[in-house]
């Protein structure tokens, strides 16, 4: 939480409400501090109270401002209640970050029992984050101003495989968003969507692998939504993420290629093969340089 706070970014945020979900840890945390130094009101969402309230304090210790607002958001009632009580004691939302996602890591032929994989992972990333905006997209609207802001993946741009039912759920959200663009255009509302590489917080956690590759901290996460919302581009992707988007595009059986160098390379969780793969342990020396190739990207 040690970011600078830009004269950028204090000039669009401040005095500005800001709804940020998943806000009690990794990204979601790290943006919510980064807000309320830079003057913004920021609404705090997500299942836990307690963890909430303890964000708000540590936000308000440092003079900033913030209230709790606790929702299950893998539950759509729970969501356009938590969303009527917000707009009732606070008014119009200026800023919406979907940054709540849960991330599953299995190959497809892992996954051919476990349909609830996929269900599970749509409802939050895909579902959750349309339900919250839909619910606050006509106060946006009546106001002539917004932005929203959807925390998606680098697998949307590299197609990641073992990322399926994360990828797909991403993507989703992000057809969504480039359709609902052009309708609100007109009303000064602006939807950017940031192409996230890996970073390090509790999510990636149980992947051990993890632990030994390129990531980004969640400050680098943060200073990338702090870009959107001064910039208020289409989108923001790493270098990695570009070139993926674009050697699919010109050369898909290329990327394939790559990808597939990568999906063998790395192992699956014990886990997704029942005790067949080996106990995660250390990248060799090929993985480490391969990660290091393609540096953010899920592998």
């Amino acid at each position: 939480m040690s970011q600078k706070v830009s004269s950028a970014l204090r000039k669009v945020v401040s005095g500005k409400t800001a709804v940020v979900t998943g806000a009690s840890s990794g990204i979601g945390l790290t943006v919510a501090h980064l807000l309320a130094a830079a003057g913004a009101h920021v609404i705090l969402v997500s299942r836990t109270r307690e963890t909430l309230e303890a964000v708000k304090k540590e936000i308000e210790d440092k003079g900033g401002k913030a209230s709790v607002y606790p929702c299950d958001l893998n539950d759509m009632a729970a969501i356009d209640a938590c969303a009527k009580e917000i707009l009732k004691d606070q008014g119009n939302i200026d800023i919406l970050i979907n940054n709540a996602g849960r991330s599953i890591r299995r190959a497809v032929e892992e996954s051919v029992d476990r349909f609830h994989d996929f269900e599970r992972t749509m409802q939050l990333n895909y579902f959750g984050a349309i339900r919250m905006i839909l619910a606050l997209l006509p106060g946006m609207m009546d106001h002539k101003r917004g932005h929203i802001v959807n925390i998606s993946s680098i697998g949307v741009l590299a197609n990641a495989p073992r990322f399926s039912a994360y990828v797909a759920s991403k993507a989703a959200l992000d057809a969504f968003s480039r359709c609902l663009s052009a309708e609100v255009r007109a009303k000064k509302i602006d939807i950017t969507s940031i192409y996230m590489p890996l970073v390090r917080t509790p999510m990636i956690a149980p992947t051990r692998l993890y632990d030994y590759i390129p990531t980004l901290s969640p400050d680098e996460a943060a200073d990338m939504v702090a870009n959107a919302l001064i910039k208020r581009p289409k989108s923001i992707a790493t270098k990695v993420g570009t070139f993926a988007a674009v050697s699919y595009a010109v050369a898909p059986k290329f990327n394939d290629f790559i990808l597939s160098v990568g999906y063998r390379l790395f192992p699956s969780s014990t886990a997704a093969t029942k005790g067949k793969s080996p106990k995660d342990q250390k990248p060799n020396i090929a993985q480490k340089a391969f990660a290091r190739l393609f540096p953010g990207e899920h592998w």
